[in-house]
């Protein structure tokens, strides 16, 4: 990250003092503060040099706000443990040599190089736990497991140079085209988006494997399970027949992250607070807004009309249901995908050209319309 990397020793910095500084019962509101505005310049940084200036950014300031935006994860996680006490950080003012080996740990997880890169998240105190069971008994040979998934990426990739392939070659054309065509391409498209972030993801994993990470405690029997730490497997995201079910298993980790820091503690419109607050940590581009609001609102429709339609719904009806409700699932994350990635207007022009955009207004009107038959 070059110059750059002085964006995570500044975070860490300030977060150190505050805990040596702050009382426990107060430190998550300084911390949360502090990280998201120092977060929230740099994005903002990036934005006037990409649409106001219209200068090239460094790819190192990219990968240092990438990075950023996890040390945010886990500053606030701590922040939250020693909020609620699940974490006891006790210094002795008279013994500096004391006070360093209780700060070691800490600035050790929130620099963790294996995790800062890709994730995924893991609680400060399974940190502490991995790197003691590490030490007194050393995890079997991560060798196996790391060639396996990695196998599984170059699968991923060649999918995803398949589908940039035939993209490229059957490029939508609005006045020539079918309709159906038109919603099937911008759904291959943001496959292949969405092939990235598993692909990205599983490096992330291998990683922390290597690193003697995510190894889970098994009978002597069974076979060593090395998928603790895991933002998400291709099969089982993709396999979601709703859209709340693709909410909670896509970057497991972060949706588990920002479901304690907002939706738990927020008393009115949790939900739609989680997606705001996603649009704030994320960058606060254009497409982040359509698509995070989107994303909340289909989920809101989805949980009502399935808790509405589902239980009077014959077993044959219900498999008929749960086919329909994955096509319809499948399009609304297209649209969802397009607009965050994309990130400007060219991506709300191709959702309304394609008429993909309508499967998730379609959600919202029958939401509304069973609510308003609820009512009256």
């Amino acid at each position: 990250m070059g110059i750059y990397s002085l964006l995570l020793f500044t975070s860490t910095f300030v977060f150190i003092l505050l805990v040596c500084s702050v009382d426990p019962s107060c430190i998550h509101v300084w911390a949360f503060g502090i990280q998201m505005l120092w977060q929230t310049f740099w994005h903002l940084l990036i934005q006037y040099r990409e649409y106001y200036l219209h200068e090239p950014v460094c790819i190192r300031l990219f990968l240092a706000v990438s990075s950023l935006m996890l040390l945010t994860q886990r500053i606030t996680s701590v922040s939250m443990d020693l909020q609620e006490k699940r974490v006891v950080l006790t210094f002795d003012a008279s013994s500096s040599r004391v006070a360093c080996v209780m700060l070691l740990p800490l600035i050790s997880y929130i620099l963790n190089f294996t995790t800062l890169l890709g994730g995924p998240l893991c609680s400060y105190s399974r940190f502490v736990s991995l790197m003691a069971d590490i030490r007194l008994s050393p995890p079997p040979n991560p060798l196996r497991v790391v060639f396996l998934k990695l196998m599984q990426v170059l699968l991923l990739e060649c999918l995803r140079y398949l589908l940039v392939y035939f993209l490229k070659h059957k490029i939508y054309d609005p006045s020539s085209s079918i309709i159906l065509y038109g919603a099937l391409w911008v759904w291959g498209l943001s496959v292949v988006l969405r092939i990235q972030y598993y692909s990205h993801w599983r490096i992330s994993e291998c990683l922390n494997n290597a690193a003697g990470f995510g190894f889970w405690e098994n009978s002597p029997e069974e076979s060593p399970d090395w998928s603790r730490l895991s933002d998400g497997d291709f099969w089982t995201i993709e396999a979601s027949s709703r859209i709340s079910e693709f909410a909670r298993r896509w970057n497991a980790t972060t949706a588990s992250w920002l479901r304690r820091l907002v939706y738990t503690r927020c008393k009115r419109f949790p939900l739609f607070m989680t997606f705001s607050f996603s649009v704030w940590w994320h960058g606060l581009h254009l497409g982040h807004f359509v698509g995070f609001w989107t994303w909340a609102a289909t989920v809101k429709a989805d949980n009502n009309i399935h808790r509405h339609l589902h239980p009077k719904l014959s077993s044959t009806l219900k498999k008929i249901y749960t086919f329909f409700s994955w096509i319809n699932t499948q399009m609304i994350v297209a649209c969802v995908v397009i607009a965050v990635e994309l990130r400007n207007l060219f991506a709300l022009r191709l959702l309304s050209l394609t008429y993909i955009g309508l499967f998730p207004l379609f959600n919202i009107i029958l939401f509304i319309l069973l609510k308003l038959n609820t009512v009256y």
